[in-house]
């Protein structure tokens, strides 16, 4: 085994200096998919009876969704098991007002998925949450929240922010065409159509993350999904999911971190443990390998094993529009993988990366440009044109109160020719707590579990 170079990590006063290293080797676990995770316990809640989740993602966002659940009247129950994951047992079916403002943190899935949730219940909420939630567009969702009579008012300029204030009840099924590719919005729809009159029924031009209507089909509620005419059709019909036991898969998108990790470090293997395997989730792993990474998802085990290029260096790309949808949250980290390699690599059609949890396209910008990247966001487009195995500048860079920032920086970090300090690294709290844990176990040759 390679003996690994540098690569600690050290917080000072909330920085995080991050030290460059590698290869990175051995094998590891991420958190629990995030957005299977938002909807697991929203199904559970709204189950008659007790419902068992195991793998839930530990990450600040989802703990604000579980305290939700159990503030509108979800009974949880916390166990581990012998792998150390937490098991939640719920006892749903019985939800009624809370007592306060419903905080969802930084979270904008849980606020879209909760909104349409909380449309269709037969009772009064607010939904709130940080000053980054607080920013972000809503109108996606208000849009076709009333048009199946929900009344739901917002805040700020246009009513379209939050907090929402949301009277449940009275919801009518309706056809409704998302006007860009959104699980979120899609999720919200179908949450509502739960408690609609008749069949409600989403159409999209391109197909997004099919979390909601797989989670509700196995959860016993009436889903149909047809394809005609370039376009996809998911209907749902009301009713409530029964009680299920549910092991949540590793998230790809924390996933993606390590698989850029091991491609731009040369001599890396890392074995990423149990990663969801969905078609609609594989786009940076298949951004990767035409970049010339060695990728391969096990049908049987769903372990994620990736090695550095045979050749030792990446290969620039182009990741057009149509693929964003399945890798949008990937972009920053894959954005790292393109400073590495030969050539410019254009990320087309990411528009949508300007109303995150930060503007990305501007922050990708501007912090991976600190460290020496050539790159450039106009528009709805970012290219970077890259360095083979470049060495990128260690400096101060600002995550910006964005975790997939954090640790795109933290990764980048790996190829530095010193030590990098990412400021607002607290962020990462709210989708993988341990992840610089995993960094040091991995830069070690261990297990990051």
């Amino acid at each position: 085994m390679n003996a690994p170079t540098g690569g600690g990590a050290t917080m000072v006063g909330g920085p995080m200096i991050m030290e460059p290293g590698g290869p990175l080797r051995g094998r590891t676990r991420v958190p629990g998919d995030k957005s299977i995770s938002h909807r697991v316990l929203m199904l559970a809640a709204l189950a008659d009876g007790e419902s068992t989740i195991h793998g839930l993602s530990d990450g600040g966002d989802v703990a604000c969704t579980r305290a939700i659940v159990e503030a509108l009247g979800a009974r949880v129950d916390v166990e581990e098991d012998p792998d150390g994951r937490q098991v939640l047992r719920i006892g749903g079916g019985r939800l009624g007002p809370a007592q306060s403002d419903l905080d969802v943190g930084n979270s904008g899935t849980g606020m879209r998925l909760l909104a349409g949730m909380l449309a269709g219940l037969g009772f009064a909420s607010t939904l709130d949450g940080d000053a980054s939630i607080r920013r972000r567009p809503m109108d996606r969702v208000l849009e076709p929240l009333r048009a199946m009579g929900a009344s739901v008012t917002g805040s700020g300029d246009g009513c379209a922010l939050a907090p929402l204030v949301i009277d449940g009840g009275g919801l009518r099924g309706i056809e409704y065409r998302l006007p860009m590719a959104s699980a979120q919005v899609k999720g919200c729809v179908l949450f509502a159509g739960l408690s609609a009159d008749g069949p409600t029924t989403v159409i999209e031009d391109q197909p997004s993350r099919a979390h909601t209507e797989e989670l509700m089909a196995a959860t016993g509620i009436d889903v149909e999904r047809t394809h005609d005419n370039g376009l996809d059709r998911v209907t749902v019909l009301p009713g409530r999911p029964t009680p299920f036991v549910h092991d949540v898969a590793g998230d790809p998108s924390q996933a993606a971190f390590w698989a850029v990790g091991a491609s731009i470090l040369p001599g890396s293997e890392v074995v990423i443990e149990n990663v969801y395997a969905g078609p609609a989730r594989s786009g940076f792993a298949a951004v990767l390998a035409r970049m010339g990474a060695d990728l391969f998802h096990d049908p049987v085990t769903s372990d994620l094993t990736v090695r550095a290029p045979s050749g030792g260096v990446l290969s620039a790309t182009t990741v057009r529009a149509d693929e964003v949808p399945g890798l949008v949250d990937e972009v920053p980290v894959l954005a790292v993988a393109a400073a590495c390699a030969d050539g410019e690599t254009v990320f087309e059609g990411v528009g949508e990366l300007r109303v995150k949890e930060s503007d990305r396209l501007a922050t990708v910008e501007s912090e991976l440009g600190r460290m020496g990247v050539d790159v450039r966001a106009e528009g709805d487009r970012l290219m970077v044109r890259g360095r083979a195995g470049g060495q990128l500048r260690g400096t101060s860079v600002d995550a910006h109160n964005d975790h997939r920032i954090a640790m795109a920086c933290a990764v980048a970090a790996l190829v530095a020719d010193g030590s990098t300090t990412i400021d607002g690294w607290g962020a990462v709290a709210t989708s993988y707590p341990t992840f610089s844990d995993h960094r040091v176990a991995l830069l070690a040759g261990g297990i990051g579990a």
